[in-house]
């Protein structure tokens, strides 16, 4: 359930301090090339493909990516010093490992590294990640016609929904996130990964892919409570798991449903509240229809981001529905950049 935001300034300064997507885009296009350079003749030859894909401006893949990942301390979801997103996607055989750049403030280009097969499917995954297709033109009118909330919504412009690559990714998270502070979360998740992947050396940088849900199923119990999960989560993650598993849940069943009764769906795996659920539908599915409530976080951004100006939080989502989600997201964002301006610890 709720969760404290409480991620290190750092974490935003790289993402968020940017004065315009061109300029940014520009500099980590000029860092990349130079990195490439300086790479010739010092790796094996590897099978890559290059992708350029058009996104519709403004687009900040620096801030997507800040949405997604959370906290520096995410071992899945890396972004470089550069402003490069790399991720560690599942392949046919072999994993495929995706490096994201954007070079102009309307395109993106993606280099994918792996077997030739997977690597459609992989950039199809790349696009749904970070949004590139959704059109936020409802909130962004409807953010316009609340005073205080404007200004957030003009300085984050340029963000889209990030979308996690499978479900499973999407219970787990959303599950070892319950009822604890975003540090304390991430060390669990932390841990966890490391006690059930191996690296992926890629240039001298170690990325690791997402524990599948038959690896959680086939761990000891005393591994994974080592690394921090409760009695209770751990039942969860393996009641979803087994659901996946037995084909009792999977990602049509959810996209065929209406957001209530998918929630609804959801809530019928012990361990999964309104909440979990919320956050499954928003971070996993891309359902900007749902709002998180109940989360002492939120109210703590909206009175962070309001001031003294009274909210009301149902008036405010009835008129951003049907994309109220995405003031999640910018009330997170908001966090972050108040953090890393009073250079918070």
């Amino acid at each position: 359930m709720p969760i404290t935001d409480t991620t290190p300034p750092n974490d935003y300064a790289r993402v968020a301090d940017v004065g315009s997507c061109d300029e940014h885009a520009r500099s980590c296009q000029r860092q990349r090339a130079v990195m490439q350079a300086s790479d010739i003749g010092a790796r094996p030859s590897v099978s890559l493909s290059q992708h350029e894909v058009p996104v519709e401006a403004p687009y900040r893949l620096d801030l997507t990516v800040s949405v997604l990942r959370r906290l520096s301390t995410n071992l899945v979801d890396v972004l470089t010093e550069h402003g490069e997103y790399v991720r560690v996607l599942a392949g046919s055989r072999k994993p495929v490992i995706a490096r994201v750049a954007q070079v102009r403030s309307d395109m993106l280009t993606v280099t994918l590294e792996g077997e030739e097969r997977a690597r459609e499917r992989a950039l199809a995954l790349v696009r749904r990640m970070l949004g590139v297709d959704r059109d936020l033109a409802h909130f962004d009118r409807a953010a316009a016609a609340i005073p205080w909330l404007n200004p957030l919504a003009v300085r984050m412009r340029g963000v889209r929904p990030p979308r996690y690559p499978t479900l499973w990714e999407a219970c787990v998270n959303a599950i070892v996130f319950q009822q604890v502070s975003l540090h304390a979360a991430s060390a669990i998740m932390h841990r966890m990964i490391v006690a059930l992947q191996p690296p992926h050396d890629s240039g001298g940088v170690s990325l690791y892919q997402f524990p599948t849900a038959a690896m959680v199923l086939r761990t000891d119990d005393g591994l994974l409570r080592k690394a921090g999960l409760s009695s209770g989560k751990l039942a969860t993650l393996r009641r979803v798991g087994e659901a996946l598993a037995a084909g009792m849940l999977d990602e049509t069943m959810l996209e065929e449903r209406a957001s209530p009764d998918a929630a609804a769906l959801l809530r019928e795996i012990k361990g999964i509240g309104p909440w979990t659920a919320a956050v499954i539908l928003l971070r996993g599915l891309g359902r900007l229809d749902v709002f998180p409530m109940n989360d002492t976080s939120v109210a703590r951004n909206l009175a962070l981001v309001a001031g003294a100006a009274p909210v009301d939080v149902e008036g405010v989502l009835h008129a951003l529905s049907p994309q109220q989600g995405m003031l999640y997201y910018h009330l997170l964002l908001a966090r972050l950049e108040t953090r890393a301006t009073r250079g918070e610890p």
